[in-house]
């Protein structure tokens, strides 16, 4: 038997594999078409999921990683010289020998995150599981390992969402097909090109065929068409977010966007591993920023970009536990939970519990509140009834540690300005009890106030 050289073999397979996904996707669209167009869509339920869901994982991370570059970005208006040592000499040494993707689940789910999206393939075009596409994936490194598969298996067995991170604009191909490499003004529709569609239904089809259930795909980039096509042809019951619904990024709407929608943040300044000059927010900021998204009825999609060797940051997994340990306490003013008739008022937010008239009180930018003393607050929006009863998450409202007799309970006055609320501050989640997050304050059996629909002194958002 004549040896078949693994590059002609791969191309064969990748050209066989080609037509079938052109066959079976036209087989299945053709089988759609009699339904409503609307069936090509996110289906209201998993809509609902991420709205329940409310916080998730992001995860950015690529060959280019080794040197502590922006992510895939640094291809756009570069020289001969540097697209050849990017395409040709960073997957010689790209090896993750620390990765391991049951600590990543693991760091995932004690955040409190409900759902992880990994970057599978992002705009450089390295594929970070073994595809038949190209010679530019994880396959063809030191590594040699499916990251994806691993990556999909480690977050199901912490039931978790698995999310797919999916870019259509390929700069790999770009390359080879003797195009500057951009991102803005391409001399050609990414949605109709007709290799460069093939490519991505190709890997799309990979994707949603080779790794079980796929709960989110993020589609980041123009060519999005035939990639959502495929995907929903394939998979209808996942969710996708970039691509389908509104996702600002590294932003939060003062005006929310209509229908669920989904923020993505860096916890520094860049998606990927930044291992010089880079600045992070604190903890407290990320609370901030969840606390902020869920009021205004989005999730809240949290990045980290992983070292070249695989292991997170410190500064990021210490940001992840203080993260985890507020949902701890906390997680049932922002899971199943939908905005209240106010936003905020001044520095208090609020929620309201999916099926319930619980009112969520967060008490945010009180850095300095000192354990086991009392603060009250007016809550104009909120009004008590005969039922209503109020506790601050986390605490039995019967003890203070190290004060014996001291009063801890919370307790509520009807005023006719609004509720006036009276809280302390007794549980202890740090050794020296300076804990700088905020404090929650659950109100059951609450109605809106008239107040709730006139802004009457500019408080109230």
């Amino acid at each position: 038997m004549i040896p078949v050289p693994p590059r002609f073999a791969r191309r064969t397979s990748y050209v066989i594999c080609s037509l079938i996904v052109v066959f079976c996707t036209d087989v299945a669209l053709a089988q759609l078409q009699p339904q409503p167009a609307e069936k090509l869509d996110n289906r209201p339920e998993r809509l609902e999921w991420l709205q329940d869901a409310g916080f998730g994982l992001f995860v950015h991370w690529s060959l280019d990683s080794q040197v502590g570059s922006v992510i895939s970005h640094s291809l756009v208006g570069s020289s001969d010289d540097y697209k050849q040592w990017y395409f040709n000499e960073l997957p010689k040494t790209f090896n993750p020998r620390h990765w391991n993707p049951d600590e990543l689940a693991e760091l995932a789910k004690i955040s409190g995150a409900k759902y992880v999206v990994f970057t599978t393939k992002h705009h450089n075009g390295f594929c970070m599981w073994d595809t038949e596409t190209s010679e530019f994936d994880i396959t063809t490194t030191p590594y040699k390992q499916d990251i994806v598969k691993r990556y999909v298996d480690a977050v199901r067995r912490q039931g978790l969402g698995v999310g797919l991170y999916f870019s259509p604009e390929d700069f790999h191909w770009m390359h080879q097909n003797d195009y500057e490499v951009r991102r803005r003004g391409l001399p050609f529709n990414p949605n109709t090109q007709e290799s460069l569609v093939e490519l991505n239904q190709v890997q799309t089809r990979e994707l949603f065929t080779n790794y079980g259930q796929i709960d989110v795909l993020f589609i980041d980039g123009e060519g999005e068409e035939p990639v959502k096509r495929v995907a929903w042809s394939l998979q209808p019951d996942c969710l996708i977010t970039r691509g389908a619904i509104e996702t600002p990024e590294q932003r939060i709407p003062g005006k929310p966007p209509e229908g669920p929608w989904e923020s993505c943040f860096t916890m520094g300044t860049q998606w990927q591993y930044k291992p010089t000059n880079e600045k992070y927010k604190s903890g407290t900021k990320v609370i901030e920023m969840l606390i902020e998204t869920r009021a205004k009825g989005g999730a809240l999609l949290l990045n980290v970009g992983p070292m070249p060797d695989g292991r997170i940051p410190i500064e990021q997994d210490a940001r992840l536990r203080e993260v985890g340990l507020w949902l701890a306490v906390n997680g049932k003013a922002i899971y199943n939970t939908r905005p209240w008739v106010v936003t905020r008022e001044d520095n208090i937010w609020f929620t309201k519990a999916k099926d319930s008239d619980t009112v969520y009180a967060f008490l945010t930018a009180i850095p300095n509140w000192k354990r086991g003393s009392r603060k009250e607050f007016l809550l104009r929006s909120v009004k008590a009834t005969d039922d209503t009863e109020i506790q601050v998450l986390g605490q039995s409202g019967r003890v203070i540690e190290y004060a014996p007799g001291k009063d801890a309970e919370a307790k509520f006055t009807k005023t006719p300005e609004g509720l006036s609320v009276s809280v302390v501050r007794a549980q202890r989640l740090y050794n020296d009890s300076r804990w700088p997050n905020p404090v929650v304050v659950e109100i059951t059996h609450a109605e809106p106030s008239e107040y709730s629909s006139e802004d009457k002194s500019g408080r109230l958002e």
